[in-house]
């Protein structure tokens, strides 16, 4: 650090300002609430520190030199950044609030998580705005390093460890299958439920994995499941506007993204 900014005391520059603003000791003092006598001390030691008288006599009052005319500027945007780095942290207040929310999920957690809470953000928030963008966990730390994302919403398990997460709410798997189907009629072993036929919501629209494969492992314990007959569908494209000031809820198609499967089951 320069040794002149070293050995600047800041309250000689709070003094600066009211003398290059006020161009009298008097009421410059009378701002600061210190007597006059003060002030002309620190005027002196202000000339010293600049090497400049700063401020002249003049026909009322005082006039201020050519370099004290150049410091007025630079002085007040220094003191006024100072000013706001020191002061007491403000609590965030959603009624005043004017930020946009970028969230990350998919289209589960868009159902389950955000349209039930745009209501009450309309209410208690309503000068924000909140987009949607599709679930890209490979992505996840990076956006959220830059800034692109403020909140995901994604599986515990896979959650990336270098961010913070907090559990939401638990949900377990279930098999679903059509009425009397005759292998459900008690519960299937792992090696029946994987050779059942099997609809898929896959992350890749083709490749015929989902979400119960990485969960429960399913292809690492020596089964695949055979007969994936149905169809396996992409994901849709990337959301965006789910929130704006006054409007209406909505979650309408934006630019197109990577996503993740909503779920699957077996038929």
């Amino acid at each position: 650090m320069d040794n002149t900014l070293r050995r600047i005391d800041l309250n000689l520059l709070v003094t600066l300002q009211a003398l290059l603003e006020e161009q009298n000791v008097t009421r410059a003092a009378e701002r600061l609430h210190l007597a006059q006598p003060t002030v002309s001390v620190q005027l002196a030691r202000l000339r010293h520190l600049f090497d400049d008288p700063l401020l002249l006599p003049g026909p009322r009052g005082m006039r201020a030199t050519a370099r004290a005319d150049a410091l007025r500027e630079p002085l007040a945007e220094a003191l006024a950044a100072l000013q706001r780095a020191v002061a007491p942290v403000q609590a965030f207040d959603p009624a005043q609030a004017t930020q946009t929310w970028r969230i990350m999920a998919s289209d589960f957690g868009e159902t389950t998580i955000v349209l039930p809470a745009l209501a009450d953000l309309r209410v208690r928030a309503p000068g924000t705005r909140l987009a949607v963008v599709s679930l890209a966990p490979a992505q996840m730390v990076a956006q959220s390093e830059r800034g692109e994302i403020d909140l995901a919403l994604h599986i515990t398990s896979d959650a990336p460890p270098s961010l913070h997460h907090r559990p939401l709410f638990q949900e377990r798997y279930v098999l679903a299958g059509r009425r009397d189907h005759p292998r459900l009629k008690r519960r299937p072993t792992l090696k029946q439920f994987c050779a059942l036929d099997h609809v898929i919501v896959s992350p890749d629209g083709g490749g015929f994995h989902g979400g119960t494969d990485s969960q429960h492992h399913v292809a690492t314990r020596a089964y695949m499941r055979q007969r994936a007959v149905g169809a396996a569908l992409p994901v849709p494209a990337q959301r965006a506007a789910a929130h704006g000031p006054g409007g209406d809820d909505a979650l309408a198609p934006g630019r197109a993204g990577p996503g993740l499967e909503g779920g699957c089951g077996a038929h």
